[in-house]
């Protein structure tokens, strides 16, 4: 059994589909086709068939995949931390962001980090803050900026605080004005612009309007953030959004809800356990101690910072 054949297996295993596999590792086909099959002989077992859906996992491949999981991540560790050994001159940050995020606070971070660290290689993934823990608690990120709190099969996950922002209703500035303020209540009836499912947003959102007493009517859903800021651009709808997103959109106005007042939480997220590369540790630290250095009216009134623990 040997390393590399664990690591095809484990992807074949994540997308189901052989060829998907071989070019996510950079591997002809045949080629992972051919380790699949001398791990399967070395171990005596079958670990994959072919179906009409795609590829299944055998009894033995389910009972090898979480094993092999943690095998390949280990190696992935092991490998990261000879590299950080170089005193940061090369590495590889594996980093998570929601869409928001991307667009206001990890654009500039990632530029700062990136002057300091030339040699360091940072992969962002962009996603909902749902679907970011799961590529946490799965090993495919190092660190991950998510919102809180967790749901109860993302326990393992550790969290570091750090901002808490207000979330505003979005609406086309071209539009009939709003108050500066509106009841959540004021959604009712509102046609609205809905996130797609693994929106933290979506989750608020909708358990706000059902709070109130009344179920959202919905004209468009499913969208990505800027799917949906355009959305509303184009008056078919309004949206509950960070108020951060709205800072590059003239186009549209904000509009502070409250009663109950709506805001979300952001953290720095990794595996619980996990020993961080030194690659993500500095850009953990890097980013917290920005924050902390900023002023009062650089941060804006709809962000605040929280005290790092």
């Amino acid at each position: 059994m040997q390393i590399q054949q664990l690591s095809y297996f484990v992807a074949v295993a994540r997308v189901r589909n052989f060829t998907r596999a071989a070019d996510a590792m950079g591997v002809a086909q045949p080629t992972l086709s051919k380790q699949i099959r001398a791990l399967e002989n070395a171990l005596g077992s079958a670990l994959l068939v072919r179906d009409r859906s795609g590829v299944a996992l055998t009894a033995a491949g389910e009972a090898l995949l979480p094993h092999a999981r943690r095998i390949v991540i280990d190696v992935e560790n092991a490998e990261r931390a000879v590299q950080d050994v170089a005193g940061m001159r090369r590495g590889r940050i594996r980093l998570g962001a929601t869409p928001s995020l991307c667009d206001g606070l990890l654009a500039d971070e990632i530029r700062r980090f990136c002057d300091r660290y030339p040699g360091i290689d940072i992969a962002v993934e962009e996603g909902g803050s749902r679907d970011l823990t799961r590529s946490l608690v799965h090993g495919q990120l190092d660190l991950a900026l998510v919102i809180v709190p967790l749901q109860d099969d993302e326990r393992d996950l550790e969290t570091t605080l750090i901002l808490r922002e207000s979330l505003v209703l979005a609406s086309p500035a071209d539009a009939p004005a709003l108050p500066s303020r509106v009841p959540v209540e004021a959604l009712k009836d509102r046609p609205m612009v809905m996130f797609r499912d693994g929106y933290d947003l979506r989750e608020t959102t909708m358990n706000a309007c059902h709070a109130a007493g009344f179920e959202p009517t919905l004209a468009v859903e499913g969208g990505e953030m800027n799917a949906v800021l355009r959305f509303v651009e184009a008056g078919l709808g309004v949206a509950v959004v960070p108020s951060m997103v709205l800072t590059t959109r003239p186009k549209l106005r904000a509009t502070l809800l409250e009663r109950p007042r709506l805001e979300r939480t952001i953290a720095l997220a990794h595996r619980r356990g996990d020993i961080l590369p030194q690659t993500a540790v500095a850009f953990k630290n890097d980013l917290i101690d920005h924050l902390a250095a900023l002023r009062p009216h650089e941060l804006g009134d709809d962000l605040e910072l929280l005290p790092v623990r």
